[in-house]
């Protein structure tokens, strides 16, 4: 159902225990509101309720953040669901009604607005597959931020039994000889030992669960099709984020549109006759986060994107201008990459898709406009030279 044709907009504001509807029609006329609890008994409710408006569509503020339990449960049983970004529910709520403050009422409305006046929004699709790959990934991302705090523990202990031996990148096997060096008579000192004991098991413990999930993220990003992981510099753990949190790639009509969206485009702040972008610190901060690993891995290695990333500092770029460029550059790479794995999966060509290629990227990126690399649209000008034989590059080699 088209959400600017006919029928009727469910906004919903959602938490975890309650969720707040409005319904408007195509003209943002109000219908009806709601709040039900998030039981199954609120939930019987709020389907009862809007069961006198047989065309809806169910406008979901973060569909995959706090609303992502609502959004499956709605699609499963067949309705048609999209997903609202917060941002553009607060641009809305503060343009409507001059201010920014907050109330479910107002989140709902201004969800529901944003549905009815703009196109494109991400539509909710039910993919087992992909909702258990961003289960893993997320999973992953917690046990990687334990281990920090296991060694950070373990290192803080180990610094009081064991001063000036700090190891950099500590081991569980490192921690074990460690701590078989030292034997304290003291009762504090007897504590620390037997803490540090303990969180060396944890750590093992952390350390076989990451195992183990990498192993299952691994097959699950290739049972999918994907080929991320023959990027350098992109592992398991950051193709199955891209994945996860991409979902669909058509739903970015272009690479400049995906950049924004990671938060690698710079963003315009001239003024007057001085031209000048600055850093962005919008988008999806986790797959900038996967970008900047990547291109961190590829300045430690011998790889296109570290003469990329020397041609940049020559240029006159101070490193960190040289290292935003080389992840505005990546964010191109990947995108093409999942373009032309969604046209081997679905059997289109060259065309079938904006911006579409399944040429290798590593003679080809984005125009050089000034000193801030900002995105135009229109044909790319060639700016990483062919790769000479034996060096590794930002992508692998056309199929």
């Amino acid at each position: 159902m088209s959400n600017t044709k006919k029928g009727v907009i469910i906004g919903v504001d959602p938490h975890k225990m309650s969720v707040t509807n409005e319904v408007v029609d195509t003209h943002e006329q109000l219908l009806g509101t709601g709040r039900f609890d998030t039981t199954n008994t609120g939930y019987a409710e709020m389907r009862r309720y809007v069961k006198q408006w047989p065309e809806r569509l169910w406008a979901v503020e973060g569909a995959n953040g706090v609303g992502r339990p609502l959004a499956q449960r709605l699609v499963a049983a067949g309705e048609h669901v999209v997903d609202v970004p917060a941002k553009l529910a607060a641009r809305v709520r503060l343009f409507d009604t001059g201010h920014n403050r907050k109330t479910d009422a107002l989140d709902a409305h201004s969800i529901a607005a944003v549905a009815v006046r703009t196109e494109g929004l991400r539509v909710v699709a039910d993919d087992g597959e992909l909702e258990a790959l961003r289960m893993l990934t997320d999973r992953r991302d917690e046990l990687a931020h334990q281990r920090v705090q296991t060694v950070n523990r373990l290192q803080r202990l180990l610094s009081e039994l064991l001063p000036g031996q700090r190891k950099r990148d500590l081991s569980a096997t490192q921690a074990k000889t460690m701590l078989a060096t030292v034997r304290p008579r003291d009762i504090a000192g007897k504590t620390r030992r037997r803490m540090a004991a303990e969180e060396i098991t944890d750590l093992v413990a952390v350390d076989a669960k990451l195992k183990k999930i990498k192993a299952e993220l691994k097959a699950a990003v290739v049972e999918r099709g994907s080929t991320l992981m023959d990027l350098y510099g992109v592992g398991p753990a950051g193709a199955a984020r891209v994945l996860a949190d991409v979902g669909d790639v058509a739903r970015f009509a272009d690479r400049n549109r995906f950049a924004s969206w990671t938060g690698t485009a710079p963003l315009d702040a001239s003024s007057g006759e001085q031209t000048r972008h600055r850093l962005s610190r919008a988008g999806n901060r986790r797959m900038n986060h996967v970008l900047h690993v990547a291109a961190v891995v590829q300045i430690r290695h011998d790889t296109e994107g570290r003469a990329y990333y020397r041609r940049k500092l020559a240029a006159g770029k101070t490193p960190m201008e040289a290292l935003r460029c080389l992840k505005r550059r990546l964010s191109d790479v990947v995108y093409r990459q999942l373009v032309a794995d969604a046209q081997l999966r679905d059997g289109a060509g060259p065309g079938g898709h904006c911006g579409a290629t399944l040429q290798s990227s590593a003679a080809d990126s984005h125009p050089l406009i000034d000193t801030s690399d900002q995105p135009l649209p229109g044909p790319a000008q060639p700016t990483l030279r062919r790769r000479p034989a034996g060096r590794k590059t930002l992508t692998p080699a056309a199929p």
